[in-house]
């Protein structure tokens, strides 16, 4: 029996899920991911504990099935992307823990090139926008911080990677130094267009070309594990962005197609084909995927905080013990309550894009309870996929009538699927299965490998499992209710305005 392991590691854990011929799961396995934050708006990983997670995960999801090593016909990995690892080519050890996406370190860096008038290069090359999410400014941090880091890199003695890079990595044994277009399209430091590395983006973050890895397809021969790992060599024949793998697991792969992955953050992908679209509302340009050395492209919003603010209820206020418990508390909430939630914890992401913008809650009174709180949370991660939604329509005229397949963990809440479909007056389909992002770093290896077939025979595995149409009374409130979260958000930018 054929198998295939998808690695999907994520910011908040490591997922290992093994798939057979039919894309029937036949084991998981799945590790804790800490988080560290050492100072407010700064986020951090070990990379050490990316590396164990995943290996653990690995082991047992394969321990599951009950198979050798030998039985796994191929690897695809996924990953958090823009999280930023540096490490010594000569021991292989991290200089520094890795800045995650998240982080805001590098938000006054990124406003000084934008007021130095950069900001129109960098997105003419790279489709993105000059923003801390991004690698570049971190990797440029690191150099400048890190004692010794900048000689060393100017030696050719350190390597960056994203995490799919520090996982290839590890899994050969130090033998290979590579990443995949979607990843390396997450940089700013690649060129979309041209599908390589910018000597003018790494001349404006001072950075060192020694340190990148080779870039090659999202389906293609990223070497062999190290055969002490798992007891036998693994190819590893697929690697993507885990936004992108979820586009693939989604089977989006024809024009107008749309995607939103719902997890820690959100992250809306539209495809785009071979037109990379230019926003006019502050969406990104990006690779969807390179197969066979084409490049699709997609139009992507970033949403920073979705089921973070979940987290944040459960952890940080400590109003609800399970994540689970926050539809039925949204469900009980009192209907003549407006409370609006904009959950701006590490800046607003697209269409705004403000680092320095922090949350805020509108709308209390003596009679709010955490049940109005709760359905804030939910709420707010569909007022800003609307955000998204609408930038995408006036920016390309193939978004105006598509239909929204959506994935992650949120999607499990009835409440907030069905308060999203009613806010943006279109359908909302739930596939059968969720894990959308290791289904597409699967489909990669095993297309690769002979196992799955090409994207029109993929797309006939897809199946809906619920269709979720908008409601004929949400025609009443839509408006009004998203005129309210407009001016929450003006006053959110307002605030960070006079700070």
């Amino acid at each position: 029996m054929a198998l295939i392991l998808a690695l999907d590691q994520g910011t908040t854990s490591s997922r290992a899920m093994l798939f057979d011929g039919s894309l029937r799961v036949r084991g998981t396995g799945q590790e804790e991911l800490p988080q560290h934050f050492p100072a407010s708006g700064l986020v951090e990983h070990e990379p050490e504990d990316i590396w164990q997670t995943t290996l653990s995960a690995a082991r047992s999801a394969i321990a599951a099935a009950g198979v050798a090593a030998s039985e796994i016909a191929g690897i695809g990995i996924t990953n958090q992307r823009e999280t930023t690892v540096l490490w010594d080519r000569r021991t292989g050890k991290p200089v520094h823990r890795a800045i995650v996406w998240q982080d805001r370190r590098t938000a006054e860096q990124c406003r000084m090139l934008r007021e130095r008038g950069a900001e129109a290069m960098v997105t003419a090359k790279t489709g993105l926008l000059l923003d801390p999410y991004f690698s570049a400014s971190k990797i440029a941090w690191l150099l400048d911080n890190v004692d010794g880091a900048r000689t060393a890199a100017e030696a050719g003695h350190l390597a960056f990677g994203t995490v799919d890079t520090w996982l290839l990595w590890r899994l050969t044994g130090g033998r290979v130094h590579a990443t995949d277009a979607t990843n390396a399209s997450r940089t700013s430091l690649f060129d979309i267009h041209r599908g390589q590395w910018d000597t003018d983006m790494l001349r404006l973050f001072r950075i060192p070309s020694t340190l990148l890895p080779r870039v090659l397809d999202c389906r293609a021969q990223f070497g062999e594990t190290d055969p002490a790992i798992f007891g036998a060599a693994i190819p590893i024949l697929g690697m993507a962005g885990d936004q992108q793998a979820a586009t693939m697991g989604q089977a989006c792969f024809t024009r107008g197609m749309l995607k939103a992955t719902y997890g820690t953050g959100c992250f809306a992908l539209l495809n785009t084909g071979s037109q990379a679209v230019s926003s006019k509302n502050r969406l990104l340009t990006t690779i969807a995927y390179q197969l066979d050395g084409r490049r699709t492209y997609a139009l992507e919003g970033a949403i920073f905080v979705a089921g973070a603010a979940v987290q944040w209820l459960r952890d940080g206020l400590g109003i609800l013990e399970n994540a689970g418990d926050t539809g039925g508390l949204a469900r009980d909430a009192d209907p003549s309550q407006d409370v609006i939630l904009v959950p701006a914890f590490v800046g607003l992401g697209a269409p705004q894009w403000r680092p320095d913008a922090r949350g805020a809650l509108f709308g209390l009174t003596r009679a709010t309870t955490k049940r109005e709180i709760a359905r804030a949370a939910l709420q707010a991660v569909a007022y800003q996929t609307k955000d998204l939604l609408d930038a995408m329509r006036s920016d390309w005229q193939g978004a105006a009538d598509t239909v929204l397949r959506v994935d992650g963990g949120m999607t499990a809440s009835d409440y907030t699927m069905q308060f999203l479909a009613d806010l943006l007056g279109a359908p909302v389909d739930r596939p059968t299965i969720r894990e959308t992002t290791a289904v597409g770093a699967a489909w990669l290896a095993g297309s690769h490998a002979g196992l799955y077939p090409d994207q029109d025979g993929f797309a006939d595995f897809w199946q809906r499992e619920r269709r979720f149409e908008a409601a004929p009374e949400a025609d009443q409130w839509r408006k009004r209710r998203y005129r309210a979260w407009q001016r929450a958000v003006a006053a959110v930018i307002a605030q960070a305005d006079d700070a």
